[in-house]
Formats: structure tokens, C-alpha cells, sequence
């Protein structure tokens, strides 16, 4: 214990060495964290203002834009920050707090997206009991589920990875804090702890996938029933950009800890690792307003207030 240095602060990955590359990477970070930002702000507005959107499915959607306006604040203003300031240094209590918030808010998001094909197959397949099982009591009871089980299994995972012992060295071979990255620089070897933390977040990821499929096993069966010329256009415009944001987020998420090698000094494979929090959150409001006629219409309603 004599040898034991106290860890008090983490150095993240620069993106490159060469200062004009570093202004590249935060021009371009900058560029898709304002799109995210703006359009999940818009949509967020949009649903907040008009009446018509106030409806089980937009509440939800108004939730996602918010989880996905955390998700994206939490690393890569920080990233942004470190290329233009020479500085690449984290605090260890900054450190435990980005991978809580990073995992709060993607578990959150994962179970969220579950809550919402529930949603849609009540709408589709039990049109007739809709409003009396997604009562606005159930959606916020349903929104606060979601919520909690990210910061249960956030709570986990940084609880279990920060037990362990950091005796250096102290370079995160990532551009924000993240368990496999972590687990590379603890001079501990057993993980047991952080192990069963990933099972059960695995496990969560699981369900809440065979949930989807479920779900959209029932809603593909029920609209295929339906004439083309009546249900379909209604059905697949409300069903599929949603199974399209869940695709992309566990896609992106599968890439960033099963796929990428985490012994890799390739700057594409530390950019995968960066998709889960910056792909979806960025699609979301192109995806989910891009054909929504309801959107569209509450947007025109707000340019002909904004400037009447």
C-alpha cells in the first residue's frame, strides 16, 4: 500500500498531435453538436407549445429530445474544449460524473424507446383501449421508469469501475470516460464486481430488444391486415422512424463496445466509441420530423407566430 498513488486526475485521448487537426476535430464536433442540439431543442419547443401534439406519443418524443440533448452535453463539449486548450486533463470526480451521466441517459434512452413501442402497439393493435391504458398518469409513471433504470444501472457501473484501484498510469485511451477504457488503467485485476454491473446492463438491453420485437412483431401482423390505401401510410410513419432510432442507437452502441478493439491506437476506432453519443442524437430530429406531417404542421404554426 506504501506504492499506492492517489489518482486525482485522468488525461483523455487527444485527437490528434498536430494543431491544426485538433482545430479540425472541434469544428467539426462543434458543428454536429449544435445540429443535435438545435433540432432536439426544436422539436422539445414544438411539443411543448402546440395542443395538438399533447398526446402520449409526443410526450415521449419530448422526452427522448431532452435525453438526447444530455447525452450529447456530457462528452463532447468536453472533447471540443480539450482540442482547442492544449489541456486534456479530467478531474477524477469529473470523471466519475461523465460515466454516470453517459450511462444514466443511454440506459434511459434504451428503455424510453421500449416504453414508446409499447406505445405505438396499443395504438395500432388495441386502437379502442388506448386512452383509458395510456392515461397521462401511466406515461409519466411509464417516463419516470425509464429514467430510474438508467440511473440505477449508471449508479452501478460507476459505483463498481471507481471501487477499483488507479495507480497508474492515467491516460484514458478515449475521448471521455467510459468502463472498458477505465478497466485498461486499473492496476487491479479483478473485475468480478464491474462484471456482473454489464450482465445486468446487458440484461437490461436484452429485454428491452425482445420487448421491441415483440412489440413490432404484433404491430407489422395488425397493419399488413389493414388495406394499403387506408392504415399504412399512418401506421408506418409513426412505427418506423421509431424502430429506426433504436437500430441506430444499439448499433452504434454494439460498435463502440463490442467491436472496437480497446488495444487500438487507431483514431477510427476511438471514433466509433463516440457514435452511441453522437449519431442518434443527431438522426432523432431529422428521423422522427422528416415526414412527420404533424410536426411539420406544428412548425409552421410556430415560423407564422414567430414572425406575424
Amino acid at each position: 500500500m506504501g506504492n499506492l498513488t492517489i489518482i486525482t486526475e485522468f488525461l483523455l485521448m487527444d485527437f490528434s498531435k498536430n494543431w491544426e487537426l485538433q482545430v479540425l476535430h472541434a469544428m467539426l464536433f462543434l458543428l454536429i453538436y449544435m445540429m443535435a442540439l438545435m433540432g432536439n431543442l426544436l422539436i422539445f419547443i414544438l411539443i411543448s407549445l402546440d395542443g395538438h401534439l399533447h398526446t402520449p406519443m409526443y410526450f415521449f418524443l419530448k422526452n427522448l429530445s431532452f435525453l438526447d440533448i444530455c447525452l450529447i452535453s456530457v462528452t463532447v463539449p468536453k472533447s471540443i474544449a480539450n482540442s482547442l486548450s492544449h489541456s486534456c486533463s479530467i478531474s477524477y470526480l469529473g470523471c466519475v460524473l461523465q460515466l454516470f451521466l453517459v450511462i444514466l441517459f443511454a440506459g434511459s434512452e434504451i428503455s424510453l424507446l421500449t416504453v414508446m413501442s409499447y406505445d405505438r402497439y396499443i395504438a395500432i393493435c388495441l386502437p379502442l383501449h388506448y386512452e383509458t391504458i395510456m392515461t397521462k398518469g401511466s406515461c409519466v409513471r411509464m417516463a419516470v421508469a425509464s429514467w430510474f433504470s438508467g440511473g440505477v444501472v449508471g449508479a452501478m457501473y460507476s459505483a463498481t469501475t471507481f471501487s477499483l484501484p488507479f495507480c497508474g498510469p492515467k491516460e484514458i485511451h478515449q475521448f471521455f470516460c467510459d468502463v472498458p477504457s477505465l478497466l485498461r488503467i486499473s492496476c487491479s485485476e479483478k473485475h468480478i464486481a464491474v462484471y456482473v454491473s454489464i450482465a445486468i446492463g446487458l440484461g437490461l438491453v436484452i429485454f428491452c430488444c425482445i420487448s421491441i420485437i415483440i412489440s413490432y412483431g404484433h404491430i407489422f401482423t395488425t397493419v399488413l391486415k389493414i388495406p394499403a390505401t387506408k392504415g399504412w401510410p399512418k401506421a408506418f410513419s409513426t412505427s418506423l422512424p421509431h424502430l429506426i432510432v433504436f437500430m441506430v442507437f444499439i448499433i452504434t452502441g454494439a460498435m463502440a463496445y463490442f467491436k472496437t478493439p480497446l488495444d487500438s491506437d487507431s483514431v477510427l476506432d476511438l471514433m466509433f466509441s463516440m457514435f452511441y453519443t453522437m449519431v442518434p442524437p443527431t438522426l432523432n430530429p431529422v428521423i422522427y420530423s422528416l415526414r412527420n406531417k404533424d410536426m411539420k404542421a406544428a412548425l409552421r404554426k410556430f415560423i407564422t407566430w414567430k414572425y406575424s
